[in-house]
């Protein structure tokens, strides 16, 4: 049976003991990430500033998990204005500016907490299929 591992990450934390993201074998799925600052836990009052934070969030959760942005699958992205899509557009690019090599992208309307404007979860296969370890070159 594959064994489960949780990766958390510094200053993402949920009201329930939720990990960042969760892996088996090569299938990393991420829980909800948010444009929330890690440092200091306030919520950026702008769309643009909680996307350029999803995005660095995505790219330490890769980090963390052993791989890098090339091993993402799919991204699923909530938008307090579904239409806003402006800023998610330009760091969807700065991130993934191959068009020959993107992910699949949903993005829905939602209702949204706390000054969240944007949240996002991810799908990645990762290269190396035991655990959480660097990636293989």
């Amino acid at each position: 049976m594959p064994r489960r591992e949780s990766i958390d990450l510094d200053g993402f934390a949920h009201a329930n003991p939720i990990p960042a993201a969760s892996r088996i074998g090569s299938l990393l799925f991420s829980g909800v990430l948010t444009g929330r600052d890690a440092a200091t836990g306030s919520m950026p009052a702008t769309l643009d500033e909680q996307c350029v934070a999803v995005f660095a969030r995505v790219r330490e959760l890769m980090q963390a998990a052993g791989g890098s942005t090339d091993h993402i699958a799919k991204m699923t992205f909530w938008l307090a204005d579904y239409r806003d899509r402006t800023a998610l557009n330009r760091e969807w690019l700065a991130m993934f500016p191959d068009p020959a090599s993107r992910p699949a992208r949903q993005a829905m309307a939602a209702s949204l907490d706390g000054g969240c404007l944007i949240q996002c979860d991810l799908v990645a296969v990762m290269d190396d299929a035991g655990g959480a370890g660097p990636a293989s070159p």
